[in-house]
């Protein structure tokens, strides 16, 4: 487990290294200069230029690319071009409110799509089945931004049961957690079904079943456990998503977090804050990937790491 532990991070380092060369490229090679939002686009050429010496972007791309790895190196993601406030500092204010509706919207998706799979699985071939498919088939078909502007409309403003927007309490969080745990329960529910319509025809199945064991216990003690492997192999990705998926939400739901700091950051050219929360994104994603990896070898025990 500690030599995989270890090749792992290796690898982690290296996706990284990969991941930070894509994203200054991308965003320095994008048109655009922030230096018209920091003095406009009438300044005279000697003012721009001493801005741009200043913030170095006068610099050769490898040279700027170089200088923002050493400084990632020593934990420092720079200061904000338009903010004048230190990148890490404003990922911090901003990371829990993200991980706070990511870890409420998997939740909820799991607490939807364990239950609708197994019921489906077990309803095979029935209209109950049918149904429940139709559904995870329409919830995956929805886009997210569009699900979530549907649940502000009728919930929201029509209903009036929770605020339209804002951030502080379990009210403000519940309508875009919902939003990114329903689209995301979708596809779940379809795979724990296919999960389970493998493992409960498992000869192991049919001898707990003969044993005269309750059919509750049978699914959820048996078939569960195991159909639950590739599951928890494909949340490492989920956590990717539900993460990368938080910054459309937060948009629609005027959310502080680092959704809302990427797309104000993106439209404003800030290159230091763009390119700290996409590392932070990014090591989020290949975290958890990590975390699916040795998950799966401590459900089943029969696996071994590589």
């Amino acid at each position: 487990m500690l030599r995989y532990f270890v090749r792992r991070m290796a690898f982690l380092v290296l996706t990284l290294l990969g991941a930070t060369i894509v994203i200054f490229s991308m965003l320095h090679l994008a048109p655009g200069d922030p230096i018209d939002l920091i003095v406009g686009p009438n300044v005279i050429p000697e003012v721009r230029e001493n801005i741009r010496h200043q913030y170095g972007l006068d610099r050769p791309l490898a040279v700027q690319y170089l200088s923002f790895m050493k400084s990632l190196l020593h934990g420092d993601l720079g200061n904000s071009i338009i903010q004048h406030k230190p990148v890490s500092e404003l990922i911090v204010e901003r990371f829990f409110v993200t991980l706070e509706l990511s870890l409420t919207a998997l939740v909820i998706s799991f607490l939807i799509s364990i239950p609708i799979g197994i019921k489906a699985a077990l309803k095979r071939n029935t209209v109950t089945d049918y149904a429940l498919m139709a559904l995870s088939l329409i919830g995956i078909s929805m886009p997210t931004f569009w699900f979530g502007l549907m649940l502000l409309y009728i919930v929201a403003f029509k209903l009036r049961l929770f605020p339209v927007s804002g951030y502080g309490t379990w009210r403000h969080l519940f309508l875009p957690a919902l939003t990114i745990g329903i689209t995301d329960a979708a596809l779940l529910a379809r795979m724990v079904r296919s999960s389970m319509l493998e493992v409960i025809r498992q000869d192991y199945i049919r001898t707990a079943r003969s044993k005269g064991l309750p059919e509750r216990v049978v699914i959820n003690r048996h078939a569960l456990r195991n159909a639950l492997i590739p599951i928890i192999t494909l949340l490492g990705l989920r956590i990717g998503w539900v993460v990368g998926g938080s910054v459309v939400v937060e948009i629609v739901f005027a959310r502080p977090g680092l959704g809302r700091l990427m797309v104000d950051s993106i439209l404003a050219r800030d290159y230091p804050v763009v390119q700290g929360v996409m590392v932070v994104l990014t090591t989020c994603i290949i975290l958890g990937n990590l975390v699916a990896d040795i998950l799966y070898a401590v459900v089943d025990p029969r696996i071994k790491l590589k």
